[in-house]
C-alpha cells in the first residue's frame, strides 16, 4: 500500500485530505502536536475502512519531526506522500502589520512554516529520490501569493514557503519526485469572517490528490 503522511493534521483540511488519498487505496501516517486528537482521527478513519496510525510531534521540535517521519516510514514500509499543512499558527502567533512587524515576529513563523517544512522534506526526500518517485505537497495561506497587512508576518514566513516549494519544484524536475504548493484563500468550515468565503474542507481536499496525480503544476490557487 502506498503511504501518505500528513503534518498538521487535525479534524478539518488534515482529515479531509486522508480521506481523499485513503478512500483510494492509501495508508495514512498523521503528525500533530496533540496525540489524543491525533487518535480520534485514526480511530475515524478505521471505522471508514481507512489504515491510519497517529505519530505525535511538534512541527517546531525538528528532530521530534523527523523522527515522527522516519518511524511513520519504519511502520508502514514507506513514505510516497507528504502534506505538509501545520495547523493554528493564526491562534498562536501575534499578528502585525508591516510598519510594526518585529523580527521577533517573524522568528516564530519561519520555523513554523518554512524551517518545519524543511526538516519533514529532508527526512522522506532521500528514500523518494532513491525510488525515483514520490509527491511532497505543501499548504499556505493565499497571503503568501497576495498578502494582507494585517498578517505581514504570517504572510512573510508563507512567501517563504512558497519560493522554497517552487525552487524544490524546479530542482526536482525529471526526477520523478513532484514538489507542488498550495495557497488557499478561503477559510475552511469557519463561518462569519468578513470578506473570506467559507467552503468545507472536503471540496478542498480533491486539489491535493489532482496535484499527485497530474504532477503537471508547481502550484495551485485554490478560492471556491
Amino acid at each position: 500500500m502506498p503511504t501518505i503522511a500528513i503534518i498538521g493534521a487535525g479534524p478539518q483540511l488534515g482529515l479531509a485530505i486522508a480521506r481523499a488519498f485513503g478512500s483510494r487505496g492509501f495508508d495514512v501516517a498523521l503528525v500533530a502536536r496533540n496525540g489524543a486528537k491525533l487518535d480520534d482521527l485514526v480511530g475515524r478513519l478505521g471505522a471508514e475502512g481507512i489504515t491510519a496510525a497517529a505519530f505525535p510531534a511538534d512541527v517546531l521540535d525538528r528532530d521530534a519531526l523527523t523522527q515522527a517521519l522516519k518511524d511513520a516510514a519504519a511502520h508502514f514500509g514507506g513514505i510516497d506522500v507528504l502534506e505538509y499543512s501545520p495547523a493554528g499558527t493564526l491562534g498562536s502567533t501575534a499578528m502585525t502589520n508591516p510598519s510594526e512587524t518585529d523580527p521577533s515576529h517573524v522568528e516564530h513563523e519561519m520555523g513554523f512554516q518554512l524551517y518545519g517544512a524543511i526538516a519533514a522534506t529532508r527526512a522522506v526526500l532521500p528514500a523518494m529520490r532513491e525510488a525515483g518517485g514520490g509527491t511532497l505537497l505543501y499548504t499556505t495561506g493565499a497571503g503568501s501569493i497576495d498578502p494582507v497587512p494585517m498578517l505581514a508576518n504570517v504572510n512573510a514566513a508563507a512567501a517563504a514557503l512558497r519560493n522554497w516549494v517552487l525552487n524544490l519544484s524546479k530542482e526536482l524536475a525529471g526526477t520523478g519526485v513532484h514538489a507542488a504548493h498550495v495557497a488557499i484563500g478561503v477559510s475552511i468550515g469557519i463561518a462569519n469572517i468578513p470578506g473570506i468565503p467559507t467552503v468545507p474542507a472536503e471540496k478542498i481536499a480533491p486539489v491535493y490528490w489532482d496535484l499527485h496525480t497530474s504532477r503537471d503544476e508547481a502550484e495551485r490557487v485554490f478560492t471556491g
